[in-house]
């Protein structure tokens, strides 16, 4: 009779090995949904040189204890198109955000890049969300609130930011000046220091002192010092959490702008539109004018002669047809034009009031062609980082987090 109870002793153990695998694989998965603090700052224009021009020994620290490269940003070189592809982690092929203004095909009209439902893409708050992780966006800027916060548990833009706020961090400062950078820092550091239960916080200064000052003077340098000194506050204050630092695009001095729209026309062949990715609310910054274009022709058949228009104009480098802009800027087809005008190092185009042309003063700087197309990463005590071959292009620059 020993036989059965030997089995049913034999089927318990079984039963109690289940039972204790099924125990630790659920605390092992528990363990995996702790995720590490992540602190993201996207640096609105701040190209490489502004960074190795100014004294900035918390960042070099990072360069040198973490991963850091100068790598692609995408074309065109503005705000919007770089910003939705770090905070999707995909390009504009897929995530659908082409510039900082789009025509839109329903109205025909140009209009602001800023209604979420035109990112395609799950947004980096999203993801955290689904791990279980709160987040917050803070921005300079109220655009990135209104297009790319999907998901976020909680935003603070300067333009919207509410009393309480005010409160903690005193008045606003005014969004065309240097001190806008400081004071939306100072939110981020009050913001880690009394909500530690946050696990990803993201970043997003503004570009007008680098629109304002060339990476050689004592007001950009004094700026940029300061601001490293809010980087070494962060590390102070969440010493436990990943830092990764990137920017959108350089800022450069332009001297001429185009108006395409006037020149194609005066030489006897209108275009419907001609838009420019970078235009946006924030007109100070570069009045509306940056370093490439996307034309919208009135027929088919006049892409040849339009095309050999816009070559013909001092500062123009290429013209290119939208199935080569897809293909080499990974940009969405049905978001560009017909055609992509890319200026030169020094040209811009825009709209202008009374001519086809215009000299820009020395004080002028702006974006938005190849020319800006190169920018820092910084990766800073991220425990389970990519290796450092993995960030080919700013846009990775968080893309692995939450998957």
């Amino acid at each position: 009779m020993w036989i059965p109870q030997f089995w049913v002793m034999i089927t318990r153990i079984f039963y109690l090995i289940l039972l204790l695998t099924a125990i630790g694989q659920r605390q092992l998965a528990a363990q995996k949904t702790i995720q590490q603090r992540v602190i993201v700052i996207m640096m609105d224009g701040f190209g490489e040189d502004y960074y190795r021009n100014s004294d900035m020994p918390a960042l070099r620290s990072m360069e040198k204890m973490g991963l850091y490269k100068v790598v692609p940003s995408l074309m065109p070189s503005v705000t919007n198109v770089n910003n939705a592809s770090i905070i999707t982690g995909g390009t504009p092929e897929v995530n659908g955000i082409t510039g900082n203004v789009f025509l839109n095909p329903a109205s025909g009209k140009e209009e602001l890049t800023e209604d979420p439902d035109l990112v395609l893409e799950p947004t980096i708050f999203e993801r955290a969300r689904k791990a279980g992780v709160r987040s917050i966006l803070f921005s300079c800027k109220t655009k990135t609130v209104r297009l790319l916060s999907r998901g976020a548990g909680d935003t603070l833009a300067w333009e919207t930011a509410s009393s309480e706020w005010i409160q903690r961090l005193g008045p606003k400062p005014d969004i065309y000046s240097r001190e806008v950078n400081y004071w939306i820092m100072e939110a981020a550091l009050y913001t880690i220091r009394h909500d530690p239960g946050l696990g990803l916080i993201y970043i997003h200064t503004t570009d007008y002192p680098m629109h304002t000052w060339s990476p050689q003077s004592a007001e950009s340098k004094e700026h940029l010092h300061r601001m490293d000194g809010y980087l070494t506050q962060l590390i102070q204050a969440a010493p436990d959490a990943a830092i990764l630092i990137t920017a959108d695009h350089n800022v450069h001095h332009k001297s001429l702008c185009w108006d395409l729209e006037k020149a194609c026309a005066a030489r006897g062949i209108p275009v419907r539109a001609a838009i420019n990715p970078e235009k946006d609310k924030y007109f100070k910054h570069h009045m509306g004018m940056g370093g490439s274009e996307y034309v919208y022709l009135k027929e088919p058949a006049d892409s040849a002669r339009v095309r050999n228009v816009i070559l013909s104009l001092k500062g123009v480098e290429e013209v290119i047809p939208r199935a080569e802009a897809v293909r080499r800027y990974h940009l969405m087809g049905e978001r560009i034009g017909d055609l992509m005008a890319l200026a030169d190092s020094t040209t811009v185009f825009g709209q202008l009031e009374s001519s086809e042309s215009q000299a820009l003063p020395e004080t002028y700087r702006s974006h938005g062609s190849v020319y800006e197309a190169r920018v820092p990463v910084f990766i800073y005590n991220a425990k389970d980082a990519p290796e450092i071959s993995y960030f080919t292009d700013n846009y990775k620059l968080a893309a692995w987090l939450y998957r």
